[in-house]
């Protein structure tokens, strides 16, 4: 029998526990903060002291759920970081203090690495593809837009990233021009589904390399709103799905782009990633065995209809191997950090009780 991993994740709004026997999924539980929607956005200090009202709730129904005693756990593993440092620090204060109890190890994940290492959650008596080794990530939330090449569990290399705004942000953001609800994403998403994607045109980012830009995007929505209202009152109104569409279908393409730039370039037999290095022509080494065919999605973007779209249709053009989550798995959530805490935990990559959260990412 594996061994059990109890995940705890805190890193912005949701308070989340898991139970996996190696990395099978036993319990998933994750409590949400409607407070947040009030004001539009997660407001750092009701967020941590939320967390410190569910979290032991929540792991306690975690563990009823996977049907296991707490003295059964062979490890505790929590989110360090990134994220908000009052949000972490509830779930790292507990963590360690649970796993000193316990007389258990306790382990540090990262939360960009576990929304990679989501795909390799099992369920009972359901087969759920994952990648195999190397393989690209585009990993989309609402804090965090990368392109990640992934040669092992642990073995990362972040080869593109936004220089400012993340997608996620943007859909909100761009929701709350339109006077939609938070989160906005999932209203923007569903909204388009009866809108005209190429009726409106926005501003598109000319970045060098692989990275990603959107501060510009949400400048050119913000201010083309604001020119159509000064003409008709009722504009928003009347055109919400449209707009909502064309946004979505923005960030989808421009998501798309770089990730094709991405494999081409990684997939140049001449290029070898070298770490710590972005593609260089003049320092191309021949590698026939780099292609890249495999090609993965990870982050609450990932639920987005429309880019789940665009990746299949990519699946047929580009003949890649596509890997999306289930949705269970593309938002925060413990079952993630669970996992990767899983391969730590073969590993023997224990943390000790000094360890601190960060809010950034180290990479």
């Amino acid at each position: 029998m594996d061994e059990f991993i109890l995940g705890i994740e805190t890193s912005c709004d949701d308070t989340s526990a898991a139970v996996l026997e190696g990395t099978i999924i036993r319990s998933n539980v994750t409590a949400t903060q409607d407070v947040h929607r009030d004001f539009g956005g997660v407001v750092p200090e009701l967020a941590s002291r939320a967390h410190q009202q569910n979290i032991i709730p929540v792991i306690d129904t975690a563990l009823k759920k996977a049907k296991i005693q707490k003295n059964q756990l062979a490890a505790v593993a929590f989110t360090q970081g990134p994220g908000l440092l009052g949000s972490l620090l509830v779930g790292a204060s507990f963590s360690k203090s649970f796993a000193l109890a316990l007389g258990i190890p306790l382990i540090e994940v990262d939360h960009m690495q576990a929304h990679i290492l989501a795909h390799f959650i099992e369920e009972p008596q359901k087969k759920i593809p994952n990648p195999s080794f190397p393989f690209l990530c585009l990993t989309v939330s609402g804090g965090h837009t990368q392109l990640v090449l992934v040669r092992d569990y642990f073995d990362m290399e972040v080869i593109g990233q936004t220089i400012d705004d993340a997608a996620g942000e943007t859909f909100d953001k761009a929701a709350k021009i339109l006077g939609l609800a938070y989160p906005g994403g999932p209203i923007i998403d569903e909204l388009a589904q009866n809108g005209d994607p190429e009726r409106f045109l926005f501003a598109r980012p000319n970045v060098p390399k692989l990275d990603y830009s959107f501060s510009g995007l949400k400048t050119s929505i913000l201010y083309f709103i604001r020119d159509e209202l000064k003409k008709d009152p009722d504009f928003i109104k009347k055109n919400r799905s449209d707009l909502c569409a064309s946004i979505q279908a923005t960030i989808v393409d421009i998501l798309m782009g770089k990730l094709r730039n991405a494999v081409q370039q990684i997939s140049d037999p001449r290029y070898v990633m070298r770490e710590g290095q972005m593609p260089d022509p003049r320092s191309r080494i021949p590698d026939p065995g780099s292609r890249i065919v495999n090609v993965a999605i990870a982050g609450g973007v990932s639920a987005n209809s429309a880019l789940r779209n665009a990746l299949m249709e990519a699946k047929e053009k580009e003949d890649w191997n596509i890997f999306i989550p289930p949705f269970e798995y593309t938002t925060d959530n413990a079952a993630m950090i669970a996992v990767a805490g899983h391969f730590k935990f073969l590993k023997r990559d224990f943390a000790r009780q000094s360890t601190v959260p960060y809010a950034r990412s180290k990479r």
